[in-house]
């Protein structure tokens, strides 16, 4: 079964406004994760400048030996992205469904400030939902 180890969602101004580890080897504290963040927010840009065609959106899929980090920017500039086991297949349109999940029960939130860090029950309840159907249909493939 493909697992993700760990979600980020990260503000346009590079800041980690969201973290979840679902039981990677290597579990991050918080200092790592901001690192990560932070690190990931300063490729995503370079590599946007850097790329020789032109409307570039920036790095969507880093392969590495060990995992996959799979990346999305919305419009606002909030990056999510995932880290999961290598070759694991579907993760834009799920990067997609959290995107979803995002502005249905982050953004449309009256009590949430933006570019802050996210805190919300119905966010981290439907995003746990989504995440299991996504497992379900893998296994179904």
């Amino acid at each position: 079964m493909a697992a993700i180890y760990s979600l980020f969602i990260i503000n346009k101004s590079g800041g980690l406004i969201f973290y979840k580890d679902y039981g990677s080897a290597g579990r991050m504290d918080t200092n790592d994760s901001l690192r990560v963040a932070s690190l990931w927010h300063s490729m995503h840009a370079i590599s946007q400048q850097l790329s020789p065609t032109v409307g570039c959106s920036g790095i969507e899929l880093l392969e590495a030996d060990a995992f996959d980090l799979h990346c999305f920017q919305s419009l606002t500039g909030t990056k999510f992205f995932v880290v999961c086991e290598p070759g694991t297949q579907h993760m834009e349109a799920l990067l997609k469904v959290i995107y979803e999940l995002y502005t249905d029960y982050v953004l449309k939130n009256p009590f949430y400030e933006m570019e802050m860090p996210i805190r919300c029950e119905l966010f981290d309840l439907n995003l746990s939902q989504a995440l299991q159907k996504d497992r379900v249909a893998l296994l179904g493939r």
